[in-house]
């Protein structure tokens, strides 16, 4: 719990040890009384961070109507010709290409060559690569380098002479000597507490279901806040399988593709039960965890309760990372095993068996990417370095007292005609115990699924990024497309 992690630390102190993105929304004890405090009241309150935890920060992104146009779209500055193209210089190892006169990217013979992507070197409908990488002498060197207003020029040794022509966008984009941030705004990742009940993201059905634009929006939201609530869906599972099946194909698993289900305990997990159930990811135990997860609520009679739990674990993680770094490192290298035995005709267990972290990275840039937890199905800890295990548990209290902080739990209380969309990667849900007779139906999406839609959407709806001549569009895409 933050208040715990603050409690006995002077305000200026705790100010100074948390960033402002911690502390808007966050409770601290002073004198053992919580306190809502928010010492930047009034100031600005995005950064120039990777992730933003304004905790209300989705005011005014909801969706109702007027319809938003196409010029709502968050569109990549275009690429223009230029007056004056970027130097260049030609080495026996590599092409330097001046930017400015303090910029300069270098780039392999080789790697230029293997990457050649005219309609010789790769499909310019499948987007495949045609040139044999193997083929390609391993100090091969251009006979010819020259600056153009549509990109790089080289002329390779073959007969006849082979000529690449690469958009100078193109190869800034792609510079890895070194790596050039990407101009124009950034997407951020918006990362909230409980304070996000004030205005959840929301898009309205008949938006999404009538206008890609609306289909594009609600992904969005998903991808910027970790969920997002679809209103004023019809109250049935026939709609609701529609609308999953706009964003891809649903992923079938042990409890099957579409699922209708009530508290009869037909399928041995928890979730067919009237308990409670604390905040967690589903199938920690696949080697692919689902990606997204929807939910809509059709009934709920002769009983209470019920109320769903999101909860922000990209949020909680970097909370953590900031003031107990020791823990974040033990819960982003400690694996664990996991799986799913409740069904006589399956046992889950992911490759490899020893699990994988709480908290998984991105190998290149440490970049958190995935949450995988759910303490139910979490099996016999037996391959963790014994020096270890009781740090690991120490580890694990307090992440639990951090997801389980009043000030990092969403309550909500589902009604027929909203569905829910949870990235699983990144959001973990839970529900309080209820009675009566509960109805609920959803689905999987696989996570590939779902980034593939979002990215074609962004693609359909921007002004395309390619602006050379040499360049075709083929079915509205182009081979020098900096996306892939």
């Amino acid at each position: 719990m933050i208040r715990r992690v603050l409690h006995g630390v002077s305000l200026a102190s705790a100010i100074r040890r948390c960033p402002r993105s911690v502390l808007l929304g966050t409770r601290l004890l002073k004198n053992d009384k919580s306190e809502l405090f928010d010492p930047w009241a009034g100031q600005e309150r995005r950064y120039s961070l990777s992730f933003s935890r304004a905790a209300s920060a989705a005011a005014a992104l909801n969706d109702g109507q007027p319809r938003p146009t196409s010029a709502d779209v968050p569109k990549p500055p275009v690429p223009q010709p230029l007056e004056s193209p970027p130097a260049s210089q030609l080495d026996d190892r590599k092409v330097s290409v001046g930017w400015d006169s303090s910029t300069w990217s270098r780039f392999h013979h080789i790697w230029l060559r293997d990457h050649c992507r005219c309609p010789q070197c790769f499909h310019q409908v499948t987007m495949q690569r045609l040139v044999n990488t193997f083929e390609i002498p391993s100090d091969i060197k251009p006979s010819h380098v020259e600056s153009t207003p549509d990109g790089l020029k080289v002329v390779w040794p073959s007969s006849p002479p082979h000529v690449s022509v690469y958009p100078w966008h193109w190869l800034r984009r792609n510079s890895y000597e070194p790596v050039i941030p990407m101009d124009g705004p950034k997407h951020e990742k918006v990362l909230w507490g409980s304070k996000i009940a004030q205005d959840p993201p929301t898009v309205a059905y008949e938006y999404v279901m009538s206008d890609e634009r609306g289909l594009l929006k609600w992904l969005q939201k998903i991808d910027t806040f970790g969920f997002c609530f679809v209103s004023d869906v019809p109250p049935n599972s026939e709609a609701t399988e529609e609308l999953s099946r706009k964003i891809g194909r649903i992923r079938e698993t042990q409890y099957g593709s579409f699922w209708d289900f009530t508290s009869d305990l037909a399928k041995g997990d928890t979730a067919y039960t009237t308990m409670a159930l604390a905040a967690h990811t589903d199938t920690t135990y696949f080697t692919d965890p689902c990606g997204l997860q929807i939910f809509h609520l059709q009934s709920h009679t002769d009983g209470t309760g019920g109320a769903s739990l999101l909860v922000d674990g990209f949020y909680v993680a970097s909370i953590l990372k900031e003031l107990h770094p020791e823990v974040y490192e033990l819960l982003s290298t400690t694996r664990v095993p996991t799986h799913a035995a409740g069904e006589p005709a399956s046992l889950y267990r992911p490759t490899p068996l020893a699990g994988y972290p709480i908290l998984n990275l991105d190998p290149v840039t440490a970049e958190l990417l995935l949450v995988r937890y759910n303490n139910d199905d979490r099996s016999v800890l037996n391959s963790m370095v014994a020096g270890d295990m009781e740090k690991w548990y120490d580890a694990l209290r307090v992440w639990n007292k951090f997801l389980t902080s009043p000030d990092s739990e969403y309550w909500v209380q589902l009604t027929p005609g909203t569905v829910v969309a949870i990235d699983n990667h990144r959001v973990l849900h839970g529900r309080s115990a209820f009675d009566g007779k509960r109805r609920m139906c959803g689905a999987y999406i696989d996570f590939d699924e779902y980034r593939s839609k979002l990215a074609v959407l962004t693609e359909k709806f921007r002004t395309d990024s390619v602006s050379n001549a040499a360049a075709q569009l083929v079915n509205g895409r182009s081979g020098w497309s900096t996306d892939f």
